[in-house]
């Protein structure tokens, strides 16, 4: 029965609220999941009740409580006696016992004492509809375990503080059924600390709210500072607001009693902002993965010692109003809401497009709608002046051409083609991801641009990891330069293909390749026209059968259950050879024209038979391989893993398809709204196969790239430079932010190394 009394937090969850209250049961629920949550252990409500009735002291201690809470002097006294009962009482042997064995287990963990938080956490606590936060004590830097158990006796009194008590009368909760739970866990001795709200406390939008201050948390937690205030839109991973509040004190652990002590912050710490970007953007990410796990928003403490996270304890908020609530009190009623795929503001014309044959009802400002855009809409999306649609997310292809174009952008509404009808007037907030009905003032974030005010004018930093732009259609070159990107990462042919007005085998069947031919030199070259003598990697076709079949004589398409993992890449330019040389005869001819700058990448590799086949072909067709840059897209783990073997077929470069290296991996559909949330290309399975690509490319001499949507985000950047990566190649909208962050970690690197050398 002892070893009931007393549990490691790693032992119990979600469905344990009754043994070890709503805390304890959602720390164990996070270790469960891998989150950073400190080691510990949970003295049990059922501890807690043996303790009680072994004293005897049940009948007097809630006959006392039977009070008018709202008369503050008897409310007092009520206080006073029932706290008098608990800690007059003692604690059954076994149960004492069981709580210093775990406390030693926790310090040979360690290798040394260590000092603990211990928490209260009641049985009708963190519940989804009512939570306890702050009714009961929890009392910091608790070290030895004599102390233990007096920190664990003063937890169970604190469940009839004045407070407590008032607040279970007031929500409907019997003294006699509340029981309460003791949770011991490590200290973090906290360099930084504060509460982070997942989504709006209030209205619960996808704004992550955080409160940041120097120290334990305690100084936030209790009030005793005005913290740090950051507002971050999940849906974007930006900082919408930032307030740096003036911090005069900390809680910090006294290094020589071991007790929290409040001390004033220093002077060139007191203006100065807590947490980075990065560690804000790491909080929102840990927020998501939590509220994920539990379905609901929550309200996290959390801590940051030496550069690694704690979530100290998740509760759910419980002061979100019901939608309804929200949007009477919105000033402006959106119509539909998705996901921001492409910021700025439009007005215009809705305009619903269900195939190609309707792009011309589109005209110059008008708003294009469709279930889901296709690469033969690509003409229609030019004019367009926003794009909205029914489906996607923000790698799909509306989301991607619209970026490139800065062209306003809503994906993924479910319902715009049903909502909106054609001539109907409607505003397009593709920073928010909102579409209202009318024209309206919506006021856009600063750093909101539209396609006619895009401009990169800040100095560019220079790193060495060079720093591309993936571009899909040539109309956004000029977009794609304005970044001052050190070339092309990815030039996408299957779009130029794509927005042609027929099928590639149409040309070939009615006599006219030769037109085909010169239809993907004029595209690639405005590309590698505008970029020379930047290196433009152009990637050969890379188009799943189903989009093909669209297109004006596609109907010959063969039919498969999954595009993705079929007849696609080099796959399917080795079987239709007649096409593969179409191409060759473009890249030929662009060589021809002196563009040197022009790298070949083969996209969907997973033997290094394909890779040598590919090039004997080339070879075969009159290219010269040995004086054009041939590389291959690592978009499949088999790829990933054998990397030495194509390295030894000759390789001159490589470059992570994170997209598909990620889907292969993980088995997730990233378009799956069912298990979308496991998609994650931090994965360290993922991370783990780029690793092992970069080590066995440097030492090869082959350079290594990224084009994937993970190239676009700073976090997967950072990680990439300190891992060795040769270059990054991002979307046009992200280029800027991942040349900041290339540029800080490189620096990072250095002062680490000039440290170690000194050391």
């Amino acid at each position: 029965m002892t070893d009931d009394m007393v549990v490691w937090l790693e032992e119990v969850g979600k469905e344990d609220i009754a043994i070890v209250g709503g805390k304890g049961a959602s720390l164990g629920e996070m270790l469960r999941a891998e989150l950073p949550v400190p080691a510990g252990f949970a003295v049990t409500a059922q501890a807690f009740r043996r303790f009680i009735d072994e004293n005897g002291i049940g009948e007097e201690l809630f006959s006392s409580l039977e009070i008018n809470v709202d008369d503050a002097e008897t409310l007092k006294e009520a206080e006073r006696k029932a706290k008098k009962l608990i800690n007059g009482a003692k604690i059954p042997e076994d149960i004492e016992k069981s709580i210093r064995d775990k406390y030693r287990e926790l310090c040979g963990r360690k290798g040394e004492e260590v000092f603990v938080a211990v928490r209260s956490s009641a049985t009708a606590e963190d519940l989804p509809d009512a939570s306890f936060a702050g009714q009961q004590d929890t009392f910091l830097n608790i070290k030895g375990d004599a102390n233990v158990i007096e920190a664990v006796k003063k937890c169970w009194a604190s469940l009839y503080g004045a407070r407590a008590i008032y607040y279970r009368v007031k929500q409907g909760f019997e003294h006699s059924k509340v029981n309460l739970c003791a949770v011991v866990q490590m200290m973090v001795d906290a360099e930084k600390a504060g509460v982070m709200f997942s989504s709006h406390p209030s209205t619960g939008e996808p704004l992550t709210i955080i409160e940041a201050a120097w120290g334990l948390g305690e100084s936030v937690v209790s009030g005793a500072v005005s913290p740090d205030y950051y507002v971050i839109d999940r849906r974007i991973k930006k900082i919408q607001e930032r307030k740096i509040a003036s911090k005069n004190i900390q809680h910090i652990r006294d290094q020589k009693t071991g007790r929290t002590i409040e001390l004033p912050v220093p002077d060139d710490k007191k203006n100065a902002k807590v947490l980075e970007d990065e560690e804000i953007l790491k909080l929102v990410e840990l927020g998501e993965v939590v509220e994920d796990l539990y379905g609901i928003p929550q309200d996290v403490e959390w801590a940051i010692m030496d550069h690694e996270f704690f979530m100290l304890q998740s509760r759910p908020i419980t002061t979100i109003k019901k939608k309804k609530d929200t949007k009477e009190k919105a000033a402006m009623s959106a119509l539909l809401e998705g996901l921001g795929a492409s910021p700025g503001i439009a007005c215009g014309e809705a305009k619903l497009i269900s195939d190609a044959s309707e792009l011309g009802k589109v005209k110059d400002g008008d708003i294009l709608v469709a279930v889901m855009t296709t690469p033969d809409m690509v003409p229609a999306m030019k004019r367009a002046a926003a794009i909205v649609t029914d489906e996607g997310g923000m790698t799909c292809h509306a989301a991607i051409v619209s970026r490139e174009l800065g062209c306003p952008a809503v994906v993924g509404t479910r319902k715009a083609t049903e909502l909106l009808s054609d001539g109907m007037m409607i505003t397009v907030d593709g920073e928010k991801g909102l579409v209202f009905e009318g024209k309206k003032e919506v006021q856009a974030a600063p750093e909101s641009q539209t396609r006619a005010s895009v401009s990169f004018t800040k100095s560019k930093p220079l790193t060495a990891t060079e720093v591309k732009v993936n571009v899909s259609i040539p109309e956004a070159t000029a977009r794609a330069l304005e970044t001052q990107a050190d070339g092309v990462g990815l030039l996408r042919i299957e779009h130029m293909i794509l927005g042609l007005p027929k099928h590639p085998k149409q040309y070939i069947k009615e006599g006219n390749a030769d037109e085909y031919v010169n239809e993907l030199v004029s595209r690639i070259q405005t590309v590698v026209d505008a970029f020379y003598p930047k290196p433009v990697w152009v990637r050969t076709l890379d188009a799943p059968t189903d989009e093909f079949r669209a297109m004006e004589g596609g109907e010959g398409e063969p039919i498969e259950p999954n595009p993705m993992l079929g007849y696609r890449g080099i796959r399917r330019d080795l079987i239709d050879t007649e096409h593969f040389e179409l191409e060759v005869r473009a890249f030929r001819e662009l060589i021809k024209r002196g563009y040197s700058n022009m790298g070949i990448m083969i996209p969907l590799v997973q033997h290094p038979s394909e890779l040598r086949r590919a090039k004997e072909f080339m070879r075969s067709k009159g290219l010269d391989i040995d004086k054009t840059d041939i590389g291959i897209m690592v978009e499949i783990p088999a790829a990933a893993l054998i990397i030495d073997q194509f390295i030894a077929v000759g390789l001159d470069f490589v470059s992570f398809g994170t997209n598909d290296l990620t889907q292969y991996t993980l088995a997730v559909d990233r378009n799956n709204e069912h298990i979308a949330h496991l998609y994650n290309e931090m994965h360290p399975a993922v991370m783990k196969l780029i690793e092992h690509v970069i080590v066995e490319c440097n030492k090869a001499g082959v350079k290594t790239s990224i084009c994937g949507q993970a190239g676009s985000n700073p976090k997967v950047a950072k990680r990439l430079v300190e891992l060795g990566i040769t270059s990054i190649s991002a979307n046009i909208d992200a280029v800027e932010a991942v040349r900041e962050m290339v540029a800080r970690t490189e620096l990072q690197l250095l002062l680490k190394s000039a440290r170690e050398r000194r050391g």
